[in-house]
């Protein structure tokens, strides 16, 4: 009798063991599935577009040029101090992706003005002290206007219109969409920065990346 009862421990102990080596197992697959089937972000613009280098002040007085953001995910914005409509919303919620992003080195917010005759650096210093931008984290960028302008068109395919196109109340148009560029200066995705959710992926998105 001792020993059935030893042999039936024995063969509990034994499918126990079984039992774990066997979640174990499953843990490791579903993790491996996860990441087999985890959005990858597509490359977007002509094929071969990549964005270019520049060279602005930022709200520091200091010169900022490609090279400062070479191996780095940017975002890129753009917006006006004197903005009273979507501009708030916009820098709002993209203190989210500071935030989500603080202990990283590899990420930064570049926002560009469409209004660099109003936006001085003064100006830019006093709106990102406003907003608790953290200085080399989240980047507030004038210069001159036509490249300003362009940059937002030909490199990250914003449409950001001429400061002459303004709307009955003299405030400029611009776009509330933002660009995700890579490492590699590719363009990965455009998102709409006074929409929460579309924040929220936008940190998602980056995390693959």
């Amino acid at each position: 009798m001792a020993k059935k009862k030893k042999f039936r421990v024995g063969q509990q102990i034994s499918k126990f063991f079984l039992g774990v080596i066997l979640m174990g197992l499953l843990f490791f697959a579903g993790i491996f599935l996860y990441s087999s089937f985890q959005k990858t972000l597509p490359v977007l613009g002509e094929p071969g577009h990549t964005v270019g280098d520049f060279s602005f002040i930022d709200q520091d007085g200091k010169t900022i040029t490609g090279k400062d953001v070479e191996g780095k995910i940017r975002i890129a914005e753009y917006f006006f101090t004197t903005c009273k409509g979507i501009c708030p919303v916009m820098n709002n919620n993209l203190k989210a992706v500071q935030d989500a992003f603080k202990q990283r080195n590899d990420v930064i917010i570049l926002t560009h003005t469409v209004d660099p005759g109003v936006d001085s650096v003064t100006e830019l210093k006093k709106y990102a002290q406003r907003i608790h931008a953290t200085p080399g984290k989240w980047e507030f960028l004038t210069g001159d206007k036509y490249e300003l302008y362009k940059m937002a068109q030909q490199d990250y395919l914003l449409s950001a219109d001429t400061a002459t196109a303004a709307s009955d109340d003299g405030a400029f148009i611009h776009t509330q969409y933002i660009t995700l560029v890579d490492k590699q200066n590719r363009i990965r995705g455009f998102y709409d920065a006074t929409d929460k959710q579309s924040v929220q992926q936008l940190i998602a998105d980056i995390k693959t990346l």
